[in-house]
């Protein structure tokens, strides 16, 4: 893509966004914004959350797993 159509782009996607109501996707757009302004998440986590995480998909690819109501049960049985 060119230059000039990514300027183009740009200036339909301001006009567009000038003229949106919608409380709802005015937010999800400046969360879209902040997000991909912002470092990966991943990067900011300990070497120990990283390995929580990535034991727990590891579980999950396993199918060692629980549903949710077995879970809260769990918690309100102990």
């Amino acid at each position: 893509m060119s230059t000039t159509e990514l300027k183009q782009i740009k200036i339909n996607l301001v006009t567009w966004i000038n003229q949106l109501s919608d409380n709802d996707l005015i937010t999800f757009l400046e969360g879209v914004r902040i997000s991909t302004a912002n470092t990966d998440w991943w990067e900011g986590l300990s070497t120990d959350q990283k390995k929580q995480i990535l034991s727990g998909m590891k579980d999950a690819d396993e199918g060692k797993v629980m549903e949710s109501k077995e879970f809260w049960e769990s918690l309100t049985n102990a």
